[in-house]
C-alpha cells in the first residue's frame, strides 16, 4: 500500500511538473519567436524606406547600425524591369532568380510573409513613387529557434530529472508518518492477537477437560472458576482495545466542561487506599485546592486510575507512593512517584506505546501494557501532556493540564 501511495504521489508530482514545463516552454518559445520575428521586419521596414543610393551594392558596412540582417531589397519599376541592392551575400545580379522571388510574392495577398522554399522573409513596399520587396534571410532565425529548442529540452531534462529525484525524496518524507502509523497499526493487530490468544487457549482448554468425565466434580468446579477468570480478564482486554479504537478515531467528542481537578482526583484516590493499605504500602498525597481545568470527568478519572494503579504494582513496599497536583503557570501539573526500579532511557521513550511491558517478570496477567497509551490518548484529547522521568530511584509521571482562563 505504501509502494502504491508513493508511486502515486511522484505521479502526480511529476505530471504537475511536466504541465508547468509544457506551459512555460511554449510561453517562452512564442515569444522568443515572436520578438524576433518582430526585430526582423523592423530592420526589413528600416531597409524598405532608404532610397537605392543610401546603400551601395556591395557595401553591406554602410547598412545603418540597427540593420543587422542578410538582406536585400528588390526594386520593380513600371515597365517590370527588376533592380536589386543589399547584402553581397547575396547574388543579386542572378535575374532569373529574382524574378521568381517576385513571382512567388505575387502569388501571396499578404504584404509581408515567409517563402519557405528559399527560407526568405519578404515586405512589400509599394507606394505611388516606388514599388519594392525587401527580402531578409531567416536561416539565422530558423538556427536560432532550433537551439533554442535544444538548449531548452536539455535544460528542461535536467531540471525533470532533479524534481523527479526530488519528488521521490518528498514522497518518502511525505509518506513518512503513513508508514508509521501503518507499522503501528500492523504491530498492534499482531500484538492483540497474541494476547487474545493466550486467554482463549485457557478457556478453550478448561473447557475440554470439563467435558472430559473422568474428572472429578471438584475439578470441574475449578475448570468452571478458571474459564470465568480468564473471560474476565479477557474482557477487560477486549474493552481496552475498544478504548483505544475510540481514542484513535475519535467517534466520541470529548464533552468539555469545568471541573474541580482537585475534588476529582481526591475521590479518585479513596478506591485505592484500602488496596494500598492491604499491600501494606503508604499512599502519601499533596494536592492543591481549587484548580479547575476545562475537561471530562468521565475520562480523566481512569487517567488517575491508570497511574495509581501502575504505582500500587510497581512500586517499592518499603517506601511511599505520592500523588502530587500544583499549579505551574498556566498549567497544572499532576504527578504519581513511587520508589522502584529506575526506568531506563529506553523504556521512559517507549513506556507509553502499546502493549509495551517494563518488568515483563513481575507481570501478574492482569496488565497488557495498554493503560498508559489510553492515558496519553486522553490527555492529548484534553490538550494535555503526560510524561514520565527516573532520578535516584524514583519513578514519576507527570501530567500537565491547561487551567481554566479565569484562574490563569
Amino acid at each position: 500500500m505504501l509502494k502504491r501511495l508513493r508511486i502515486k504521489f511522484i505521479a502526480v508530482i511529476m505530471s504537475i511538473v511536466t504541465v508547468l514545463f509544457i506551459v512555460i516552454f511554449g510561453f517562452v518559445l512564442h515569444f522568443t519567436t515572436q520578438n524576433i520575428q518582430r526585430e526582423s521586419i523592423q530592420m526589413m521596414r528600416a531597409m524598405a524606406f532608404r532610397p537605392p543610393d543610401a546603400v551601395p551594392m556591395g557595401r553591406p558596412d554602410n547598412m545603418p547600425d540597427n540593420i543587422r540582417l542578410p538582406l536585400f531589397t528588390v526594386n520593380i519599376s513600371d515597365d517590370g524591369k527588376l533592380t536589386a541592392f543589399g547584402s553581397d551575400l547575396f547574388d543579386l545580379n542572378d535575374e532569373t532568380m529574382l524574378k521568381k522571388l517576385v513571382d512567388a510574392v505575387e502569388e501571396r495577398k499578404k504584404d509581408t510573409g515567409i517563402l519557405p522554399d528559399y527560407d526568405l522573409r519578404y515586405m512589400r513596399d509599394e507606394n505611388g513613387f516606388r514599388k519594392a520587396i525587401v527580402f531578409a534571410d531567416i536561416s539565422r532565425e530558423k538556427a536560432m529557434i532550433k537551439g533554442f529548442i535544444r538548449n531548452s529540452l536539455i535544460i528542461g531534462l535536467i531540471g525533470y530529472a532533479a524534481f523527479f529525484v526530488i519528488s521521490l525524496l518528498l514522497a518518502k518524507w511525505v509518506t513518512k508518518p503513513v508508514e508509521k502509523t501503518w507499522n503501528e497499526q500492523k504491530q498492534f493487530i499482531a500484538d492483540a492477537s497474541h494476547e487474545l490468544k493466550t486467554p482463549l487457549t485457557v478457556i478453550m482448554t478448561n473447557a475440554e477437560m470439563m467435558s472430559d468425565k473422568s474428572y472429578s466434580e471438584s475439578d470441574r468446579d475449578g475448570f468452571t472458576k478458571n474459564i470465568l477468570s480468564t473471560s474476565k480478564r479477557m474482557r477487560g482486554l477486549v474493552e481496552s482495545l475498544l478504548e483505544l479504537a475510540r481514542l484513535d478515531n475519535n467517534r466520541a467528542a470529548v464533552k468539555l466542561a469545568t471541573l474541580d481537578l482537585s475534588k476529582l482526583i481526591n475521590d479518585s484516590i479513596l478506591p485505592f487506599e484500602p488496596l494500598f493499605y492491604e499491600n501494606d504500602m503508604e499512599l502519601a498525597t499533596d494536592i492543591d485546592d481549587g484548580i479547575s481545568v476545562e475537561g471530562d470527568k468521565d475520562k480523566l478519572r481512569p487517567v488517575m486510575n491508570i497511574l495509581l494503579d501502575n504505582a500500587l504494582k510497581y512500586s517499592d513496599p518499603a517506601d511511599k507512593a505520592t500523588v502530587k497536583l500544583k499549579r505551574q503557570a498556566a498549567n497544572c501539573v499532576l504527578s504519581v512517584s513511587g520508589l522502584g526500579t529506575p526506568l531506563t532511557k529506553e523504556e521512559l521513550e517507549n513506556i507509553f506505546k502499546r502493549f509495551y511491558r517494563v518488568d515483563q517478570a513481575r507481570n501478574d496477567g492482569q496488565s497488557y501494557g495498554l493503560g498508559l497509551s489510553i492515558a496519553e490518548s486522553i490527555v492529548a484529547e484534553h490538550n494535555g501532556k503526560i510524561w514520565a522521568e527516573s532520578s535516584n530511584g524514583y519513578n514519576t509521571f507527570y501530567v500537565s493540564l491547561p487551567l481554566t482562563a479565569k484562574q490563569e
